[in-house]
């Protein structure tokens, strides 16, 4: 009886994904994917049967991933983490009694995060602005609340040819809780080839620059910008000198 690892390569560079991940890969006999995360890791499927699809083929990759598990063992890829906006999701819902393991990787605003400093210090949120799978007023109301709640807010899918007034939207949203210092990040191609980032304030932020390959993350009321890196600081030192007055 086979396998199935559904697995999170990260970046999609080798060296920033998991020991645990790679060594899945080697030990693995098939490999499927989307042809471009294939292709990011061409030099660990040498050898390997591989099975790979367009970018609208993800609920056949995960059948065919579970209908060859079932005498081999197979490794079904993701960029990022295969749990956040990847394939374990879809694999868990089709599984009858295959058996599978989730293996997580660097997700893209952890990744994103790095390139910038320590945005993500304190609470955080994901949101995808990507309205295939999410209608577009759902997505507008967890921007907003999430904003209310003054969550670090990092814009997964953040702009496309189709949907190129959505980022906007939700940054005016956005803005309706912000001072106008707060800073916002766009990291395109975070800890991959042709990496590159802008740091502004929310009242100057421009979409000129952002597509599909790129992330966007807006800090918290306590966000700031330092010699050139993104802080949302934990509060460390304010408990410290909260305890000092004891």
């Amino acid at each position: 009886m086979g396998k199935l690892r559904v697995i999170g390569i990260g970046p999609g560079s080798i060296e920033n994904m998991s020991l645990r991940a790679l060594k899945a890969i080697e030990n693995s006999d098939v490999i499927v994917g989307y042809n471009k995360y294939i292709d990011m890791i061409k030099d660990l499927v040498e050898g390997k049967e591989v099975y790979s699809t367009g970018m609208m083929g993800e609920e056949d990759r995960c059948k065919e991933a579970l209908e060859l598990s079932k005498d081999k063992n197979v490794a079904l890829i993701s960029t990022g983490d295969s749990g956040i906006y990847g394939m374990a999701g879809l694999i868990l819902e089709l599984r009858k009694d295959e058996e599978v393991e989730v293996i997580p990787g660097i997700t893209a605003s952890s990744s994103a995060g790095s390139v910038v400093g320590a945005p993500l210090m304190h609470d955080n949120c994901n949101i995808s602005l990507s309205d295939l799978m999410t209608p577009y007023e759902d997505i507008k109301k967890r921007v907003k609340l999430a904003a209310e709640g003054d969550f670090v807010i990092s814009l997964y899918n953040p702009k496309s040819k189709g949907r190129n007034k959505y980022l906007m939207e939700c940054i005016d949203i956005i803005r309706g809780f912000r001072k106008d210092s707060t800073p916002v990040a766009v990291v395109r191609n975070a800890l991959r080839d042709d990496q590159n980032y802008t740091l502004s304030q929310i009242k100057d932020f421009d979409d000129s620059t952002v597509d599909m390959m790129s992330i966007v993350i807006v800090g918290n009321s306590k966000s700031y910008l330092k010699n050139g890196y993104f802080i949302t600081p934990r509060g460390y030192a304010s408990k410290k000198r909260d305890v000092s007055r004891r």
